[in-house]
């Protein structure tokens, strides 16, 4: 099996050009002064980016196996090239949100920071932070 009908040069263009259109959120730009929607957007981007990593590498393998024809596959070029373009099809993957990692990623990010904010002590008044000053004991 020949790597041409496994992978076009015009699918890993096609797919490049759409991860990089990405738009800015909408959320994000209507609710620029909202610290609560921007923290959820970082969420989301977070959990986004975690997947597309994740499903890059999971790619990694699948491609490995490919043999390169000549006269113009193979060397360090083809090796880069195979890189990035596995990176990009992570991207529009996660993009996509098929696999449901993003969201089980959220949800875990989101409880992560409830517990955080739970346990969450303000400092005390007056500057007093929990630390016995033993010359007030002495007197």
């Amino acid at each position: 099996m020949s790597s041409a009908s496994i992978l076009s040069p015009e699918t890993a263009f096609t797919t490049m050009q759409a991860a990089q259109s990405r738009k800015p959120s909408a959320l994000l730009t209507a609710h620029q002064n909202d610290p609560q929607a921007k923290n959820t957007q970082r969420i989301k981007d977070t959990a986004q980016d975690f997947e597309a990593v994740f499903m890059a590498e999971m790619l990694k393998p699948m491609f490995e196996g490919i043999d390169v024809e000549e006269p113009f596959g193979g060397g360090k070029g083809e090796e880069i090239f195979r890189g990035m373009m596995l990176d990009e099809f992570g991207k529009e993957i996660a993009r996509r949100d098929v696999t449901g990692i993003q969201t089980q990623v959220m949800n875990k990010l989101i409880e992560m920071q409830s517990d955080r904010t739970a346990s969450y002590q303000p400092p005390a008044p007056n500057g007093a932070n929990g630390i016995i000053d033993l010359d007030v004991i002495e007197e």
